[in-house]
């Protein structure tokens, strides 16, 4: 099955049309040499110099941004300057650099706009997505104007994981954010989703493993470790200054909906924390209803008028 994925890879044919609806969404693919050369970052930038609002979009563990938020380039792109970069280790983006945790994360990416000349703008991550874009927002509320957490548990504890992993019967969270068999990416793609997919072949399965997440493995394991936040079973965020929109699956399995409630209490001013939970989504609503989650999104950056 293996060596048919290899001459035929759906997943590349896919991801071929997600590359064109960023393309056609006015978006281009660059790459950029940041800190010395000593960290490379590629992203998707608007074609041409605009006048709209920025907004970054950065990606949850597992597949590159194509995969997480082709629905809302295609929905946002008409109102917002979007910036939609790889993380490091994820897609072609690249570091010489031995750190390894969401800070540096936030740091690189900061200076990637920093040098693209991005001087204000706002923040939307989704799940790993989510622990840069707090920190984006910790470190920099004079560049930072808002920001969105979307199925992001921030506040998580280190008992977070072994209560997931006692519930999917796994040992090492690697195992589940980071499958290598059919069987454990068929446990994610189910905790992931609220209505799962009926029935999802073996040689689909091992074409997805080979295309999204075979390389890079081993420096992704350390981002895993490399985090600073829920590292013990104390809660450790300050609470941010800018307006904060937090969005959750209601059903959502690897965040449960307990931690947003409590993320609303944590992260900063009840007045500028807006919380939204949608029905009928579990860890991924940007894509189980991105219809729903673009409007909550426009309105929340759009409500001053702008």
């Amino acid at each position: 099955m293996m060596a048919a994925s290899s001459c035929f890879s759906l997943a590349s044919f896919y991801e071929g049309y997600l590359r064109y609806a960023f393309t056609s969404s006015g978006l281009s693919s660059k790459t950029l040499e940041i800190a010395d050369s000593e960290t490379t970052i590629h992203f998707w930038s608007p074609n041409q110099p605009t006048t709209k609002p920025p907004l970054i979009l950065l990606q949850g563990f597992g597949a590159n941004p194509l995969w997480q938020w082709r629905y809302q380039v295609q929905s946002l792109s008409s109102q917002f300057s979007l910036y939609v970069p790889d993380l490091i280790f994820f897609g072609k983006s690249t570091t010489k650099s031995s750190e390894r945790s969401e800070v540096f994360q936030a740091v690189s990416i900061g200076k990637l706009l920093e040098k693209l000349g991005v001087e204000r703008y706002s923040v939307m991550g989704t799940s790993y997505g989510g622990f840069v874009a707090y920190q984006m927002g910790r470190m920099w509320p004079e560049r930072v104007e808002k920001i969105v957490i979307a199925s992001s548990a921030v506040n998580m504890r280190r008992k977070d994981n072994g209560e997931l992993l006692e519930k999917v019967k796994l040992e090492r969270i690697e195992d589940l954010l980071l499958p290598s068999t059919a069987t454990q990416l068929r446990t994610l793609i189910g905790l992931c989703m609220f209505k799962r997919p009926f029935y999802l072949p073996d040689f689909l399965l091992n074409d997805l493993l080979q295309r999204l997440f075979s390389e890079n493995r081993e420096e992704k394991v350390q981002l895993l470790g490399g985090l600073t936040l829920g590292q013990d079973d104390n809660v450790h965020i300050s609470p941010l200054q800018q307006e904060v929109l937090i969005v959750w699956g209601k059903h959502d399995q690897i965040f449960p909906l307990e931690r947003a409630y409590e993320l609303k209490e944590l992260v900063g001013d009840h007045k500028k924390v807006r919380m939204e939970v949608m029905e009928k989504t579990s860890h991924t609503p940007q894509i189980e209803n991105p219809k729903l989650f673009n409007r909550i999104v426009r309105q929340f950056l759009l409500i001053d008028g702008s």
